[in-house]
């Protein structure tokens, strides 16, 4: 079953690639539409719109999800059920797929609703109680987006079509069209997990290592980016604009703070997808919807490389994801360590690897754009704390002492994992340069002053220092003062965003439905006769007499607020 969907989907992935150049050979774009319903003078329409953008976009989700497939024949060959999962996965690809060859908002939202509820179905995979809490919030969380989608639906009604490509140029200074984009906007950030939504993705690492794989590294998160490059033109008229710049800025700087503070190898990685969205959300909000895509599609190449060494480390080692736990890996899986050290080296934005083209032309422009002193600081902090996370990653797995077992049983022989990862660490090794060729083909010529272009590698350098001190670091002993324990608390919990997302958020709403279902269980009966009405009486008589004992107070107050209603209004008479 695995290989069959491996070729299908490898197949399709070589064949888009080969449409892709030509279309950008002959400078093509097709737009399908075919009508389903019309009435009155609402038609509704299904369109597909293929340019080199989607055909791109489509050729490196069907890439990353065949070998996450293969790779998923070893990796899950104990569960029972291997067929659902791989149904599972072959859902979630193409509700992906109907999200990048949509130019119509219903269209766009049965893949972006399609991708919710199959991922709430792979994060519960395990269903134990862990699985079900994180999937309940990546649902709840991903709804938010869903609704606004569907009011952006209805307010499109106004205009009698729902494809946004009509909407780019001559709708720009209008109120409704606004009230879209923002929606569009905030709809994004809640599937790209910016803040404050951001609690959701880390959660996420419930579901099985492969399933993490492809949803943090070219579907399910990338969603939210992908719809805002096609929107860009639209989004860009806003005010609004510009909060997603601070939101996305402020969303790597959070994730790559934390991510140097957790010890579950997971979470790491999935802290860094958060890091690496953030870096494509803000700058998409300054401008450049190329360079956004440009980096999306070399981060999914590594990403998913990065989180197929860790599914293999976790599987050899008990299934234990604490890095405390590990160290000399490299001496007992040589081969997946290879592969994780240069997708950790790509994410770095180490030369002339794939991470580098994109992250090094970003911060370029960074540098060569009109902004303030705050964002130019935030973007190369969060680089620094990039590589610092990094380096504290490997010091723990390669260069620390093993502290699992005394007895242990390390091996590096399953080759299905290996050729999976070979053809996505071949990708990460040479996507950045060839990608670079295809999209800009004018050479992007940025004059910047020695320093500034040097400034990626001097800061890389010093969180690589910072990262190689603190990991020999032993955090109980600085944890003394209450100060920076507490400190160390709030940076580590994500600025205490899942407690906000799940107590602050859906602990009441569910706590008030489930009240509801208990008077709804016992019956109407039940809460308007014997003990409830008795409930009802004893509520309205402490009314009556906080009212009784009060009302010279309360007569006196409601005549002054009527003189001055009364004076008011001949003010208003007079003037």
């Amino acid at each position: 079953m695995c290989l069959y969907m491996f070729i299908f989907l490898f197949f399709f992935s070589m064949m888009n690639f080969i449409f892709m150049i030509y279309f950008i050979m002959n400078n093509l774009v097709i737009f399908f539409e075919w009508e389903l319903i019309s009435f009155n003078s609402i038609s509704i329409v299904m369109s597909i719109l293929l340019d080199w953008m989607s055909l791109l976009f489509m050729m490196f989700v069907m890439m990353i999800s065949s070998v996450v497939i293969y790779y998923s024949k070893s990796y899950m060959s104990s569960e029972l059920n291997l067929f659902r999962f791989v149904i599972l996965v072959m859902l979630f690809v193409f509700s992906m797929i109907l999200l990048i060859i949509s130019p119509n908002i219903i269209s766009i939202l049965l893949g972006w609703d399609g991708l919710g509820l199959v991922s709430y179905c792979l994060v519960i995979y395990y269903q134990n109680v862990k699985s079900y809490n994180a999937g309940m919030l990546t649902a709840l969380s991903n709804r938010i987006g869903d609704v606004l989608i569907l009011m952006v639906i209805s307010w499109m009604l106004n205009y009698g079509s729902w494809n946004y490509i009509f909407y780019l140029e001559f709708m720009k200074n209008d109120l409704i069209m606004m009230f879209i984009s923002i929606m569009i906007i905030v709809a994004a950030m809640t599937k790209s997990a910016q803040i404050p939504f951001s609690s959701w993705l880390p959660a996420a690492m419930a579901a099985p290592t492969p399933v993490s794989a492809l949803v943090h590294s070219s579907t399910l998160v990338t969603a939210g980016v992908y719809l805002l490059i096609r929107f860009n033109l639209l989004i860009m008229k806003v005010f609004f604009i510009k909060f997603l710049l601070l939101m996305g800025m402020l969303t790597m700087f959070m994730a790559g703070i934390s991510a140097n503070y957790e010890y579950d190898l997971k979470k790491i990685i999935a802290l860094s997808t958060l890091s690496q969205l953030g870096l494509m959300m803000s700058i998409l909000s300054m401008g450049f919807p190329d360079l956004a895509f440009f980096h999306l599609l070399t981060h999914a190449m590594f990403k998913a490389l990065l989180f197929m060494c860790a599914g293999v480390i976790i599987h050899m080692m008990n299934n234990i994801q604490d890095i405390r736990y590990m160290g000399g890996v490299s001496l007992y899986l040589p081969m997946t360590c290879l592969c994780l050290n240069i997708s950790n080296m790509a994410l770095c934005g180490i030369p002339f690897l794939a991470g580098f083209y994109s992250k090094d032309l970003i911060l370029e422009m960074v540098s060569f754009s009109n902004l303030n002193m705050m964002v130019f600081l935030f973007y190369y902090i969060s680089t620094g704390l990039t590589m610092y996370y990094t380096i504290r990653l490997l010091m723990y797995m390669m260069v620390n002492d093993l502290n699992l077992l005394s007895v242990y049983n390390l091996y590096d022989e399953d080759y299905i994992m290996l050729k999976s990862m070979f053809i996505l660490l071949f990708m990460s090794l040479i996507s950045g340069s060839f990608l670079s060729w295809m999209i800009f083909y004018y050479p992007y010529m940025i004059y910047l002053p020695f320093n500034l272009k040097m400034m990626v590698i001097y800061v890389s350098v010093m969180g690589g220092l910072l990262g190689y001190l603190v990991s020999n670091v032993n955090i109980y002993s600085v944890n003394k003062f209450a100060l920076t324990y507490n400190l160390s608390n709030f940076l580590c919990l994500m600025w205490f965003m899942p407690s906000l997302s799940t107590y602050g958020l859906n602990y009441y709403f569910l706590s008030f439905g489930q009240n509801l279902l208990k008077i709804v269980d016992m019956g109407w009966s039940e809460m308007y006769t014997g003990q409830g009405i008795i409930c009802i009486l004893k509520n309205y008589s402490s009314f009556y007499n906080v009212f009784h004992f009060n009302n010279l107070k309360i007569y006196l107050f409601s005549f002054i607020i009527w003189m001055m209603i009364i004076i008011y209004m001949l003010f208003l008479k007079i003037y």
